[in-house]
């Protein structure tokens, strides 16, 4: 993670702008997901320690504008750019990240240049949904899927598509592998919502129902709770502790969250069963295993 690390800084450099150099320094590198699946897949060579810095630096980049979007004032347990300093430096920030990592991938195999860009046009797309989905209540769970897949799970399964493309193994496998690890890993972060306490979240728990995100748990609560007119006047509402206590009452006695963690580790199963039988499949489905086999 190092060499992507500074490979990052090398990228940055060339803007020959100090100030970029500072703002690098502010950001938080975060687990790293896309770039260990990568380097779990293509190895550790130039190629793929660049298309572990492209992906990241893409994906900082949609951060640094979702946070502006979100008017959030922290991002990974440190305060957000646009808290530090405004939501104009956020913005354009990621813009010079965007635009980095894009002079970077035109140097790249056509293939994976093709198929992270694109991915980045269905992630903005994703983002453009998320927005729109909290305009009113959402109870389509086929609309939720879309934009999950499209926010988080599209430039997961682009990363690790081209990482097979770039050693030679069977792409369409590993696209699988990568989508699957997307959907599961945004509907594991959308459970813990619930179930983790504020001090675990760094942010006051049921939260996103409060800023809009009608999530699976509460898509499947809406399909099964009695009153869920009474859930929809909850929507978007800072919630009292009576309220909070019916929400997760419900929740438990309808079995929408526990469906919704079965869920998850369905689609994660999914994600082991298309690359079990590759040679490195070990450390991908221990990826996956970790992420689905936890305490909710």
């Amino acid at each position: 993670m190092e060499e992507v690390k500074s490979k990052i800084e090398e990228f940055i450099r060339v803007c020959d702008y100090p100030k970029v150099n500072i703002l690098l320094k502010e950001l938080s590198s975060g687990k790293m997901l896309r770039s260990k699946l990568i380097l779990k897949i293509a190895g550790v060579s130039e190629e793929s320690i660049k298309l572990c810095a492209v992906v990241e630096m893409i994906h900082a980049a949609s951060l640094l504008h979702d946070d502006v979007i979100d008017e959030a004032s922290t991002r990974r347990g440190k305060p957000s750019i646009n808290a530090l300093y405004d939501n104009k430096t956020s913005i354009m920030f990621g813009d010079i990240l965007y635009s980095r990592a894009f002079t970077e991938l035109s140097q790249m195999d056509k293939r994976v240049a093709y198929h992270i860009s694109n991915a980045v046009t269905k992630l903005s797309i994703g983002e453009m949904m998320d927005v729109d989905l909290t305009v009113s209540f959402n109870s389509s769970y086929e609309l939720y899927l879309d934009m999950i897949y499209k926010k988080t799970a599209s430039l997961i399964e682009a990363s690790a598509k081209a990482a097979a493309i770039l050693v030679g193994l069977d792409d369409k496998k590993y696209a699988v592998y990568g989508k699957n690890l997307g959907l599961a890993f945004q509907m594991v972060d959308d459970i813990l919502d619930i179930t983790q306490d504020e001090e675990t979240l760094g942010k006051p728990s049921m939260h996103d129902f409060v800023e809009g995100k009608v999530t699976i748990p509460y898509l499947y609560l809406h399909d099964r709770v009695e009153d869920n007119e009474y859930l929809k006047s909850l929507y978007k509402k800072e919630l009292n502790k009576d309220e909070l206590d019916w929400l997760k009452v419900q929740l438990k006695e309808t079995k929408a969250l526990e469906d919704a963690i079965k869920e998850a580790k369905n689609i994660g199963l999914l994600a082991i069963n298309s690359i079990k039988d590759e040679k490195n499949s070990e450390d991908l489905i221990k990826i996956m295993k970790a992420m689905i086999e936890r305490d909710f």
